[in-house]
């Protein structure tokens, strides 16, 4: 079996060039300070407040580069302590189709923007797909082993030339499987 990394991608939001401007005003642009583990992607050194009526979450990273929509991820658990209602979808990213939408606070401005809680997925890389046998959209499991082992189910798989061999959970589905930076699952189909 191939070993799969698993990451845990906590809350964040990724933003149009429009929007991020509403943020931080004109004449700003993302800065980068880590790359991460999909090729040309990055975390940014701007952050932002998620905030629902008189509930708010601060220091949200924004990661880049710009989307064509902008987004926000969050986690169930961070849906319940904003008291969304009605409760983001489960939905795979770009997928923006009837979501709840969530104010976003900037140093300049603020803007509302669709908000799901992103399905498990797989990303990988056309070279590893074929050596996987794997096909894009397609639904496998992975199981995590060790001292709080679970099989994660209905995992999308997301297939681009940009992509690099990893499988992304929320920061709840991680915490349940005690995953570190060095968790490594298999793949089941």
């Amino acid at each position: 079996m191939t070993k799969i990394r698993v990451e845990i991608s906590a809350r964040h939001i990724h933003l149009s060039e429009k929007d991020f401007e509403k943020l931080f005003g004109k004449n700003k642009n993302l800065v980068p300070i880590k790359k991460l583990s999909q090729i040309g992607e990055f975390a940014a050194e701007e952050k932002v407040t998620l905030m629902n009526k008189d509930r708010k979450i601060e220091n949200v990273r924004i990661l880049g580069p710009f989307r064509k929509n902008s987004q926000a991820e969050i986690s169930l658990t961070d849906a319940y302590g904003l008291k969304l209602s009605p409760l983001p979808k489960i939905k795979v990213s770009g997928d923006l189709a009837d979501t709840t939408n969530i104010s976003v606070k900037g140093p300049k401005g603020s803007v509302k923007i669709p908000c799901i809680i992103a399905k498990r997925h797989l990303h990988c890389s056309v070279q590893e797909a074929e050596k996987l046998r794997l096909k894009n959209n397609q639904k496998v499991s992975v199981k995590i082993s060790g001292g709080r082992e679970v099989t994660f189910g209905e995992i999308i798989v997301r297939i681009g030339e940009n992509f690099r061999l990893s499988l992304h959970l929320d920061t709840d589905e991680g915490n349940a499987a005690g995953i570190t930076e060095k968790t490594f699952g298999d793949v089941i189909k």
